[in-house]
C-alpha cells in the first residue's frame, strides 16, 4: 500500500513549523506548572494538578499531530502555467448571480474560507483543479449544483 501524503503549500508547511516551535517554547513552562502542582500534596483532590496535567497532555497531543502533518506533507510548488493548481490564486464568477470571488487554492489543513483560502479537495476546489482561464465548470456540492467560470489564475 502506497503512503498517503498531505499536499500543502510552502507557506502552510512553514506555518506548521512555526506553531511547533512556539509550542516547544511553552512546553517547559507547562512542565514546571505541573511539577509545582504535584508538590502541593494529595493528587486525588488537587485541581491544580489535574488542570496542569490536562494542559500538558493537550500540548503534547497537538505537537504529535503537527509533527505527523509534517511527516506526511508533500509540499507543492505551483508551475508557471495557466492551470489551476495548489498555491495559485483564482478568481471565479458564479454564473447564477454573476458574483465574483477570489481564492488561494491550498491544502486541506490550510483551508480557511473567511481568509480566502480554499481547499483543493473542496467541491469547488476539486472541480476547478487543472482547468484554465475561460473554462466553465459545473460543481456539485452537498447543498446544490452550480456553475462557475474561471476568470483569472495568478501564480
Amino acid at each position: 500500500m502506497e503512503p498517503y501524503f498531505n499536499k500543502m503549500t510552502p507557506t502552510g508547511y512553514a506555518e506548521i513549523e512555526a506553531e511547533i516551535e512556539q509550542l516547544k517554547l511553552v512546553r517547559p513552562e507547562k512542565i514546571q506548572i505541573l511539577a509545582a502542582a504535584r508538590a502541593l500534596g494529595d493528587l486525588s483532590e488537587n485541581a491544580e494538578y489535574s488542570s496542569a496535567k490536562r494542559d500538558l497532555r493537550r500540548l503534547e497531543g497537538r505537537l504529535r499531530f503537527l509533527n505527523k502533518q509534517l511527516q506526511y506533507a508533500q509540499v507543492v510548488t505551483p508551475s508557471n502555467n495557466d492551470l489551476v493548481e495548489i498555491g495559485k490564486t483564482i478568481t471565479v464568477e458564479f454564473l447564477d448571480d454573476h458574483e465574483t470571488d477570489t481564492y488561494l487554492v491550498v491544502g486541506k489543513q490550510e483551508a480557511n474560507i473567511t481568509a480566502g483560502k480554499m481547499s483543493f479537495n473542496s467541491p469547488l476546489g476539486s472541480a476547478v483543479i487543472n482547468h484554465q482561464v475561460g473554462d466553465t465548470v459545473s460543481i456539485t456540492s452537498p447543498d446544490s449544483e452550480y456553475t462557475v467560470k474561471i476568470i483569472a489564475v495568478t501564480f
